[in-house]
C-alpha cells in the first residue's frame, strides 16, 4: 500500500489501533514524518523517528500542529466505557469526545497543509432497534450506512456530533480538505480493553469467566484490521462521508468462547442471564467493496492465538504495570508554595495539559500558607534538612508524587543534593546539579565562575578597593550587596565609595561590584536536562517592587537572544533559570546574577513560550523535548502584576 501523504497527525496514537497503525507507517516510506498525540505515555515499542506529544490535546494550539503542518489527519482519540455508561461519564465524554473531536478541527481547518482526515466513527450511531431485541436472535442484522439513526449512548452521540462537523465543514472546506467517517464495528486486539482480551488475562491467570448474552452476534474486527482499513480508506482521498468498516460477518459470543476453549482445554465459564437486550450485528460492506479493493481478512480463530501469545510474552511485565497504575499519573508537589498563587496556577496548567488526573499539591511549613487555596491538596511539610528526607520521600510516595518543583533558594541545595536518591524512589525534581546550584546562591562564586568561562559577568570581590586601581574619584560609584541570598534585599545602588563602605556595614557578608548604568533585564529560560536552551525570552523590569518585577515587557531580539544562548549553557543548569543583566547604550552586555529557579514574574515568560512546566513534566515522563519546541509569542508581551480577590466553592482538599 501507498499513501499519498508525507506528514500524518494521529490523535489517540497510543491506543490500540493507533500502536497498530504506527507500525505500519513505519515500514513505510522512510519519509513519511508521523505525529501522534495521546494523553498516555510513549508506548515503549512507539516508532523513534516519530513524534510522540504526551498530554490532552484539548490544549493542542493551531500554532503547535500548524509547525508539524499535517496533510493527513486520522482521528482515533476518544473516551468510552463498556456496555453500560456510569454517570461520571457525562462529563468525561463531552471533554474527551465532544469537546476534543471540535478543538482539533478547530486548530486544524484553516492549516493549508491539510488534505485529508478521516474520523473514527462507531457503529452506535444507528438506531439500536434495528438490531437489538428481547429474544434470542436468529441471524444478525446488516447495518447499511442509509439505515435510521439514533446514538445507543453517550459514545455514540459524540461520533454523531462530529460527523455533522464534518459535514458543515465540507460545504466550506472541500476545495482544501476531504473528509470521510468510517463507522467502526466491535473492535478488539493485543493489549486492548475489550472483553476478549479481559478473557484471555483472566483465563492465563486460571480464573473463572462470566459470559453474558452467548447467544448475540456482533461484527468482531480485529484492531490491526482496522488500521489498515483506515490507512486505505485515508489514501482513497475521493472517498468521502460515512461508510461502514467491519468484516460483514457477525460471530455469535459463544463462538468466542469456543476458539478460547480451544487454546484454553480447561476453561470454565459461567453463563449469566442479563436484562441488557440481545444484540445482533454486522456491517453491510457493499459500499466499501465499491471504492476499497480489500476486506478485513482476520478470523477470531487467527486473532486470538495472536492476543493470547501477546498476553503471554506480557506477564512478566504485569506486576511492574500494575505497580505503575497503582500509583495513578503521578502527582506533583510545590514545595515552600507560601503566597506564589501565579506559580501554582501555572503549575496547575501544565499538569492538566499533560493528564487531567495529575493533582497539583502545595507544600508549605506554614499550615496557613495563602498558596494552599489554588492547589488541589495541601501538605504541611517537615523542614528541607537531611534528618527529613526519609520522611518526605515516605509521603511522597504513599501520596503518589512523582514530581517535586522547588521554589525557594533556601531549599534548593536539599533538593539538589538528594536528587539522586529522589531518583530511585521514582520522584523526579526540578532542579539543578549541586555545584550550579552553589554557583547560583553565592554571588561570589557565580562571578568567579563566569570570569574563568569568559562570560560577560560584572566584576565582584568582597573588597571594595579590589575594584579601584586608582584612588576613587567623584564619579566612581558601587554596587553593594549581600553575598547570598536575594540580591534586591538591603542592596545599595549607584553609592559613592565611602557610603559604599559604610553601606557594607550593615550587611552581613557583603560583596561589592562597580555600578554599570544601563537597562535592566530579566531573562526567563528553560534548560533541558542535555544542558541545552530550549527556550528563552528577555524582559524589561518596568515596575520593581521589592526586587521583583511588577510590571514587566517582553522584548523581541533574536540577536539577544543568540548572544544569550551560549552565555547560559555554559552555567550547568537544568530547568528554569532567571538571569539578571544589564545593556548599555553602547550595546554592551554585563551579567549581573542568575536563580537557578522558576521566578517571580517568569509567568510572563510561560506566557511568551518558555513552556517551562509542562517541558519539565514533559521531561520527567522521559520525552524528547524535540518534539515540543519554544515557540515564542509574536509580538511583545507585558505582564502586570495586581492583587485579586477569588471567591471559590469550600470542598475538600484531600489528595
Amino acid at each position: 500500500m501507498e499513501l499519498p501523504f508525507k506528514r500524518i497527525f494521529i490523535s489517540g496514537g497510543a491506543g490500540v489501533i493507533g500502536q497498530e497503525m504506527t507500525r505500519r507507517l513505519a515500514a513505510l516510506d522512510a519519509d513519511i514524518q508521523v505525529l501522534v498525540g495521546d494523553i498516555k505515555p510513549r508506548p515503549a515499542d512507539f516508532p523513534a523517528r516519530f513524534q510522540y506529544r504526551q498530554g490532552d490535546l484539548n490544549f493542542l494550539t493551531e500554532q503547535e500542529i500548524g509547525v508539524f503542518a499535517p496533510d493527513l489527519f486520522i482521528h482515533l482519540a476518544a473516551t468510552f466505557e463498556r456496555s453500560t455508561e456510569t454517570y461520571g461519564f457525562w462529563e468525561e465524554n463531552f471533554r474527551h469526545n465532544v469537546q476534543l473531536s471540535h478543538h482539533l478541527m478547530t486548530v486544524q481547518k484553516d492549516l493549508p497543509s491539510l488534505r485529508r482526515v478521516v474520523f473514527a466513527s462507531s457503529y452506535l450511531i444507528y438506531d439500536p432497534a434495528l438490531y437489538t431485541g428481547a429474544e434470542v436472535p436468529e441471524e444478525p442484522t446488516s447495518l447499511r450506512e442509509t439505515d435510521p439513526i439514533l446514538p445507543r449512548n453517550l459514545t455514540g452521540m459524540a461520533k454523531l456530533a462530529h460527523e455533522i462537523e464534518l459535514r458543515f465543514l465540507d460545504t466550506f472546506r472541500a476545495a482544501q480538505f476531504s473528509t470521510v467517517a468510517p463507522r467502526i464495528y466491535r473492535g478488539y486486539g493485543r493489549n486492548g480493553r475489550d472483553i476478549t482480551s479481559r478473557w484471555v488475562r483472566m483465563l492465563l491467570a486460571g480464573e473463572e469467566i462470566t459470559v453474558y448474552g452467548a447467544e448475540s452476534f456482533f461484527d468482531y474486527l480485529y484492531a490491526a484490521d482496522t488500521a489498515e482499513g483506515l490507512l486505505r480508506l485515508a489514501a482513497a482521498e475521493t472517498v468521502t462521508g460515512l461508510i461502514n468498516l467491519g468484516t460483514g460477518r457477525a460471530r455469535r459470543v459463544a463462538d468466542v468462547v469456543e476458539v478460547l476453549r480451544q487454546n484454553f482445554p480447561d476453561l470454565r465459564a459461567t453463563y449469566v442471564a442479563s436484562a441488557i437486550p440481545f444484540e445482533a450485528s454486522q456491517a453491510d460492506m457493499t459500499a466499501w467493496s465499491r471504492v476499497i479493493d480489500w476486506l478485513p481478512p482476520t478470523t477470531l480463530e487467527v486473532a486470538i492465538p495472536e492476543i493470547i501469545a501477546f498476553e503471554r510474552a506480557r506477564q512478566a511485565t504485569i506486576a511492574a504495570d500494575e505497580t505503575t497504575a497503582a500509583r495513578g499519573p503521578g502527582h506533583i508537589l510545590i514545595s515552600s508554595l507560601a503566597a506564589k498563587v501565579p506559580l501554582a496556577q501555572a503549575v496547575k496548567h501544565a499538569a492538566k495539559r499533560l493528564n487531567p488526573g495529575i493533582k497539583v499539591v502545595g507544600g508549605d511549613l506554614n499550615p496557613h500558607a495563602l498558596g494552599f487555596h489554588f492547589t488541589e491538596a495541601s501538605w504541611v511539610m517537615p523542614i528541607t534538612t537531611d534528618e527529613h528526607l526519609p520522611a518526605i520521600i515516605s509521603h511522597c510516595q504513599a501520596r503518589g508524587i512523582s514530581r517535586v518543583i522547588p521554589t525557594r533558594d533556601g531549599e534548593l541545595a536539599f533538593w539538589s543534593r538528594h536528587r539522586a536518591a529522589l531518583a530511585e524512589a521514582g520522584i523526579a525534581v526540578l532542579v539543578s546539579a549541586p555545584e550550579a546550584v552553589h554557583r547560583c546562591l553565592d554571588k561570589l562564586e557565580f562571578a568567579a565562575f563566569g570570569m574563568k568561562a569568559g562570560l560577560p559577568v560584572i566584576a565582584t570581590s568582597l573588597s571594595i578597593d579590589a575594584l579601584i586601581s586608582d584612588q576613587p574619584n567623584a564619579d566612581t560609584a558601587f554596587v553593594v550587596k549581600e553575598r547570598h541570598g536575594a540580591g534586591s534585599l538591603s542592596l545599595g545602588l549607584n553609592l559613592p565609595y565611602a557610603a559604599a563602605v559604610a553601606h557594607a556595614q550593615t550587611l552581613q557578608e557583603p560583596i561589592f561590584q562597580p555600578f554599570i548604568h544601563g537597562r535592566e533585564i530579566s531573562v526567563d529560560g528553560y534548560l533541558s536536562r542535555a544542558g541545552r536552551v530550549h527556550g528563552l525570552v528577555a524582559r524589561t523590569r518596568d515596575v520593581v517592587v521589592r526586587g521583583e518585577s511588577q510590571v514587566t515587557t517582553t522584548i523581541h531580539d533574536p540577536a539577544l537572544v543568540a548572544r544569550l544562548t551560549p552565555i547560559v549553557e555554559k552555567l550547568g543548569l537544568y530547568g528554569p533559570f532567571v538571569l539578571q543583566a544589564l545593556l548599555t547604550d553602547a550595546g554592551g552586555l554585563h551579567i549581573i546574577e542568575c536563580n537557578c529557579r522558576f521566578g517571580g514574574a517568569s509567568t510572563l515568560g510561560i506566557a511568551a513560550g518558555v513552556d517551562s512546566f509542562f517541558w519539565f513534566l514533559q521531561e520527567a515522563a522521559g520525552a524528547d523535548l524535540r518534539d515540543f519546541p519554544f515557540r515564542p509569542a509574536a509580538g511583545p508581551l507585558r505582564q502586570v502584576r495586581a492583587a485579586t480577590d477569588v471567591v471559590k466553592e469550600v470542598k475538600s482538599e484531600k489528595l
